[in-house]
């Protein structure tokens, strides 16, 4: 029996397995009959970010819920965590994603949040794979007079946008505030610029015209060189990337200087915490946070706890610590006062609003945290044993580890979307660290290449 979710939900090139049309109608007959219950049709939001792939998916989970007797409500092209607010706000059963994030448009993926705005637990992802892969769902049918409906939802755009708008402080303005938007051309291109206009920014938008096939391509959160430029050029207070579904955020400052989601984090947490608004005193972020980051709270007396990668284990142990403020490195950003996922236009919102509050710069801000030479090295695999199975790389990173002693780290780990190995080294000089991460990923690719 295959595997199918990986850390973010299923991923892979769309046409090809599990990104095929029979995956996805296994999905959605066996989301539906896992939260079917009595004397109750399963309503089930399905909304996609721009890929081309999308109609296929789309219709092939539509399909796959309504044979299974739920009605598939249909919100199209919507950020990742408007369907989870439109999942929650309906009081939906479930909602479904269909996008692969920051990937190229050649990928695509499932993500699946529950009746309430989370993304399943594991367990849950064991027990829709099990009823995929088991043959059962086909003696699950109902009979055709108890098949069920699809709708189309109109209004989605509007009721996200006033959410959004709301998670702004009301006694803060961004009346004549200069910003730069770069929609990745994706699902943020229709509701971020009507967001941040509404509530009086001047706005420029880049990356804002999708056709199926540019989501991600040299722009958005992983390339942000346009954007840099435009906001230089046209003197802008704040640039702000998204990502292909809208859950991450990178911003630029007035400089043209990449802010990174580290940063992100500690500038808003020394806000909310001098507000007396960080929880716990606490700050969630992940084993692949830069090691500045970890120095930062330390010297400003804020609690850090580190997570495994993933944006959903960051959240659980938010809930377990009694956080409010978490994230990634990648820009994946929680305020849980303000929704039950990472939303890379409220992590938006709460940057313009620390700069409102303080009456700083970006660059003043980002300031607070010092970030320690880093170099990642993304190689592709063909295959993933256990990497304490490759006794040449286990060696090598010992004696890296050996040879950086307190001055730096090594983490070196399996990428839970795509077919890559994740090679990062921290060290005390840029030349320390790109030698000794160069040295760890040919091993990598020489293993496993």
């Amino acid at each position: 029996m295959g595997k199918l979710f990986g850390t973010d939900g299923i991923r892979g090139e769309a046409n090809r397995h599990p990104m095929r049309s029979e995956i996805a109608f296994g999905v959605g007959q066996a989301v539906a009959h896992l939260l079917k219950k009595e004397h109750h049709r399963t309503r089930i939001i399905i909304g996609k970010d721009t890929r081309i792939s999308g109609y296929m998916l789309e219709s092939s989970l539509e399909a796959g819920i309504t044979s299974m007797g739920g009605h598939p409500l249909l919100v199209g092209v919507l950020p990742t965590p408007g369907i989870a607010f439109i999942t929650q706000s309906m009081r939906a059963d479930a909602g479904i994603v269909i996008s692969a994030s920051h990937n190229p448009c050649e990928d695509n993926g499932i993500k699946i949040f529950n009746g309430s705005g989370f993304k399943l637990s594991d367990q849950e992802e064991k027990t829709v794979e099990d009823l995929i892969f088991s043959g059962e769902l086909e003696n699950l049918l109902p009979p055709a007079r108890e098949m069920g409906q699809a709708f189309r939802m109109e209004d989605v755009n509007g009721r996200y946008i006033v959410f959004l708008k709301n998670t702004f402080p009301r006694d803060l303005s961004m009346e004549g505030m200069k910003i730069v938007l770069d929609a990745a051309n994706g699902a943020t291109y229709k509701v971020a610029p009507v967001a941040f206009a509404e509530l009086g920014a001047q706005v420029d938008v880049i990356h804002n015209a999708p056709n199926g096939i540019n989501i991600n391509d040299g722009c958005g959160s992983q390339h942000t060189a346009d954007l840099r430029k435009r906001v230089v050029e046209t003197h802008s207070s704040v640039g702000l990337a998204f990502d292909g579904d809208g859950d991450r955020l990178i911003a630029v400052d007035e400089m043209g200087n990449e802010a990174t989601g580290d940063q992100i984090l500690m500038m808003c947490a020394l806000v909310l915490k001098e507000r007396g608004q960080l929880k716990n005193n606490l700050v969630v972020s992940t084993i692949m946070s830069n090691l500045g980051l970890k120095v930062a709270c330390k010297r400003h007396g804020i609690n850090q706890h580190a997570s495994n990668v993933g944006d959903r284990y960051v959240l659980e142990d938010m809930i377990r610590l009694g956080g409010v403020l978490g994230g990634e490195e990648s820009g994946h950003t929680i305020f849980l006062d303000h929704h039950t996922t990472g939303d890379g236009i409220i992590t938006a919102m709460q940057v313009i609003a620390c700069m409102a509050r303080t009456g700083k710069r970006l660059s003043e801000l980002t300031a607070s945290m010092d970030i320690f030479p880093q170099k990642l090295i993304n190689v592709g695999v063909k295959r993933k044993p256990k990497l304490n199975t490759l006794p040449e790389l286990t060696q090598a990173i010992k004696q890296v580890e050996q040879e950086l002693g307190d001055e730096g780290r090594v983490l070196v780990r399996y990428s839970g979307t795509q077919n890559m190995c994740r090679v990062m080294v921290e060290g005390p000089s840029a030349g320390i660290t790109e030698k000794y991460c160069s040295q760890l990923a040919e091993i990598v690719e020489r293993s496993l290449g």
